[in-house]
């Protein structure tokens, strides 16, 4: 990729025809963009791989990654959305999700000295998006604050390159590698250490929406390790528990604290989340 400003690949701009375009995201191997058309409101997702640099290995997994979104969004019934490939990579375009995202939204909660608590049908509603997803047999792979849209009507959750569970082309397919590890569940923290590789699953998922809730609602990440840790440091703090002493507000805290259980099996399913969060 060249240090001139980015532009919409020019196959995206016949499929669309853009009447407005904003940049909204740029930075290692993706870009986002939010485009109005005469065919509606999209968010369009470019990929394309990151080069090796003294910091970070090479990954071309990145350029794959839009198209393997929208393979995925189209086996789960999304029909409004495009998806291919341009010289660099792949692309996809899907409806745009207005709203902030559940950190955002609960950013008052964490102002010092703050007494508001955070609203227990905001992660309801992120409960209901993931659960969603579990019906149909998938695991998003990559659940964390920032995949949570909080809408007028509903709660979208996006960002569904790493999801497993069905038949993705194999041109497009890649093995997946962990996520964003402040959110990523101790087994795979430990497979992606040993082998490189780890399985996204639908216990792993509430792991992560445990330490979403956790880490938007007071500011504390689950785990214990320094902040500019390399990522290896990081997964051992995560596959061998070290819990921070910090909890969640109220009974939504001893929830949470059940959702970041080491041991997958002991986690509540997404049902039993939403259940245990009717009855707060």
């Amino acid at each position: 990729m060249s240090g001139s400003p980015p532009e919409l690949p020019i196959v995206v701009l016949d499929a669309l025809m853009p009447t407005a375009q904003n940049l909204v995201l740029n930075r290692r191997g993706s870009m986002v963009w939010e485009v109005q058309s005469r065919r509606g409101h999209y968010a369009v997702k470019i990929g394309y791989p990151i080069e090796a640099t003294a910091e970070w290995p090479a990954q071309p997994w990145t350029a794959l990654a839009p198209a393997r979104e929208g393979a995925v969004l189209l086996r789960l019934g999304l029909v409004d959305l495009a998806y291919g490939e341009w010289e660099h990579g792949t692309w996809n375009f899907q409806p745009w999700h207005e709203g902030p995202d559940l950190y955002k939204l609960w950013e008052p909660c964490r102002r010092p000295g703050s007494s508001i608590e955070p609203h227990i049908s905001v992660a309801m509603g992120c409960v209901e998006s993931l659960a969603e997803l579990h019906a149909k047999g998938w695991a998003h792979g990559d659940v964390q604050p920032a995949h949570f849209i909080i809408g007028p009507e509903r709660t979208h959750l996006i960002d569904l390159a790493l999801a497993q569970g069905g038949h993705v082309p194999e041109g497009y397919d890649f093995p997946f590698r962990g996520c964003l590890v402040h959110y990523e569940a101790p087994e795979v923290a430990r497979s992606v250490l040993d082998t490189g590789e780890a399985e996204p699953t639908s216990e792993a998922d509430i792991y992560a929406l445990g330490a979403s809730l956790l880490i938007s609602a007071t500011g504390w990440r689950a785990v214990e390790y320094p902040d500019d840790a390399p990522r290896s440091i990081q997964r051992e703090a995560v596959a061998d528990g070290r819990r921070r002493p910090v909890k969640g507000p109220g009974e939504l805290g001893n929830l949470v604290d059940a959702m970041l259980s080491h041991i997958p099996e002991d986690r509540p399913t997404i049902f039993e989340v939403g259940k245990a969060l009717n009855s707060l």
